[in-house]
């Protein structure tokens, strides 16, 4: 990382939309120098000491904030994990009351999910500490489509050419639309499957493919990412049963053999296994779920980084 520092153009990660081809590799090539400190006996590099991280997370979650807490950790950055059941904001304080008393508390970077999409870019209008967004709604996860196409690279080579099949609940996903825009603008062909209630018509709009049928769309596929079904987010109707779900759109052996040979799996956890994927796949040669998780660490230390050099 010698000579001059490579930056990104704004002082917060909001969502893949607002990122340029260059930015996104940018981000995945300074992540490839990060795992390098991640198999060291001594994880961990001054890079960014003195520097605060404040997680304020309004939904649950385990990998995101623990991949984010240990991420800084790395840097050497100090990091609070804000509690929501015992902050203010149960006593009627607003959001944005509460992101200014934590700047002011000398946070440097605010990483926030919460179930309301636009709350990132909300806080980010008003802060002059970054803001990451950890996921928000069902509008974006943008460190998490930075990292499945960090690891996709990393096992396959490249992206540009690649078929890359996303297979679920594409409607209440932010991960499927992170990585629509992520893998699109750096050259995959997308491929959307999954039932027609869970797929929005206007997605075609993106350039995708959409198929209904699983063997149709899994066939020759390079990469294929399974989604969560988002019991919490769709309420009823969508599908019949999950036996149902599980019978048309499950991931099993059978139906994986119509992809590719050297075919990867993924998955952003948390995993429903024997609705979505089977057992024999998540923990078979070709899944590649764990490594996700792994580089998660790095991909997030990447964005930090990068955006540390911002001027604000």
């Amino acid at each position: 990382m010698r000579g001059e520092r490579k930056v990104l153009s704004s002082k917060d990660l909001l969502g893949i939309k607002e990122l340029s081809r260059e930015e996104i590799t940018l981000v995945l090539d300074t992540a490839a120098g990060f795992k390098d400190i991640l198999g060291r006996d001594i994880k961990k590099v001054p890079t960014l000491r003195g520097k605060t991280t404040v997680n304020l997370f309004f939904e649950p979650s385990t990998r995101t904030r623990t991949s984010f807490e240990l991420a800084a950790k790395r840097l050497s950055t100090d990091v609070i994990n804000f509690s929501v059941p015992t902050s203010s904001v149960v006593k009627g304080e607003s959001l944005v009351d509460t992101a200014l008393t934590v700047q002011a508390l000398g946070a440097d970077f605010i990483v926030i999910r919460h179930a309301s999409s636009g709350v990132p870019h909300l806080l980010a209008r008003h802060l002059h500490a970054s803001v990451i967004n950890a996921g928000d709604g069902t509008n974006e996860h943008p460190t998490q489509a930075l990292l499945d196409a960090f690891t996709i690279r990393e096992k396959k080579g490249r992206i540009a050419g690649l078929t890359v099949a996303i297979v679920g609940d594409i409607m209440h996903s932010r991960v499927a639309k992170s990585n629509i825009y992520c893998l699109k603008t750096l050259g995959a062909d997308v491929r959307l499957i999954g039932p027609p209630t869970l797929i929005p018509r206007n997605l075609r709009e993106t350039g995708v493919a959409i198929f209904h049928n699983m063997e149709d769309g899994l066939k020759g596929a390079d990469v294929l990412i399974m989604l969560r079904i988002q019991m919490e987010r769709q309420g009823k109707g969508f599908f019949p049963s999950t036996e149902e779900y599980a019978k048309n759109w499950g991931l099993t052996p059978e139906r994986l053999s119509r992809a590719k040979e050297d075919v990867i799996v993924m998955h952003p956890g948390p995993m429903n296994r024997g609705i979505e994927i089977v057992s024999e796949i998540a923990d078979g040669p070709k899944s590649v779920i764990l490594e996700q998780v792994t580089n998660g660490i790095a991909v997030r230390m990447s964005v930090m980084y990068l955006l540390s050099g911002v001027k604000r």
